[in-house]
């Protein structure tokens, strides 16, 4: 009996010695969104079923339910589909649609309009899993509390600046100097250069009024503190709301998270307005920025 010959290009037990190379996730330049959908799923923090944060139409992030489901056992105010990387709030005509990770959430009361059976099934299910993650231990779910806003302080110590861009008012998600690009790196990872870069321009700080969001009733006249980039140009400012270093401002890399700004809005945020400058030492570090 001959036994068969080894293939040079194979391992003893047949698995192939070089294994192909890998090929990077590529985004075309014409795609509304520039969000890598790798890395942007997560767990809910109330019943740790799996959830897919998507990008809306108003640059808002929301959480969708992973899988689809028939358009035909869906309420019209819950469908949702998918085009071009972003979430629009109504059906694109097919069978199939999305649906809010909050209408299917176990641990968020049912709503009216979400009794269909198949809904009803699918939150059963998540309820069951939601159940056995916490028996084994594998996730804690968050109390639902509500957590006072901190009082504001004038001495100009806020982690939340507000940031006007494009005469728009932004409220960041986290100090100044903790703002990170948002871009994907050759290593498959992001950025971790921050925006305010020591030899491009920066920034002012500027007493402005906080004036009325929309829809809203006039408030009472109030200067705040504001991070203004109006002085800065087109160009440098669309890199600051694209939330990206001034390396990754031209390119074709990928976003490996959302954009941290929101909308500043003077009565949700009303927790983040100062009053005051920030201290000589801030202003100090941002003129040498410049």
């Amino acid at each position: 009996m001959r036994p068969h010959a080894l293939r040079s290009d194979r391992h003893w037990d047949g698995s192939p010695r070089h294994l192909a190379r890998r090929r990077g996730l590529q985004i075309a330049p014409t795609s509304p969104s520039r969000l890598l959908r790798a890395g942007q799923t997560g767990r809910c923090r109330h019943c740790g079923n799996r959830i897919d944060w998507y990008p809306r139409h108003d640059d808002r992030p929301i959480a969708l339910h992973p899988a689809e489901v028939a358009t035909a056992d869906t309420p019209a105010p819950c469908r949702w589909h998918i085009g071009g990387g972003i979430a629009h709030p109504h059906d694109d005509g097919s069978a199939w649609c999305r649906i809010p990770h909050a209408a299917l959430c176990p641990r968020q009361p049912p709503r009216s309009h979400t009794g269909s059976t198949r809904l009803t099934s699918v939150r059963r299910e998540l309820a069951v899993h939601s159940r056995r993650l916490l028996d084994t231990g594998a996730f804690t779910p968050q109390p639902h509390t509500h957590t006072p806003a901190a009082a504001p302080d004038d001495a100009g110590g806020s982690t939340r600046p507000v940031v006007r861009i494009l005469l728009v008012s932004y409220l960041g998600h986290s100090p100044l100097e903790d703002i990170r690009c948002v871009a994907q790196t050759r290593q498959r990872r992001r950025c971790t250069h921050p925006l305010l870069a020591s030899h491009h321009p920066a920034g002012r700080w500027r007493l402005l009024p906080s004036g009325p969001g929309q829809g809203q009733l006039t408030l009472p006249d109030t200067t705040m503190a504001v991070y203004d980039l109006s002085h800065l140009p087109y160009t440098d400012q669309l890199r600051w709301r694209a939330q990206r270093c001034p390396t990754h401002a031209i390119g074709t890399a990928p976003d490996l998270a959302l954009a941290g700004w929101q909308v500043f809005d003077p009565l949700l945020h009303a927790a983040h307005i100062h009053t005051h400058l920030p201290p000589p030492s801030a202003l100090s570090r941002d003129k040498d920025r410049r």
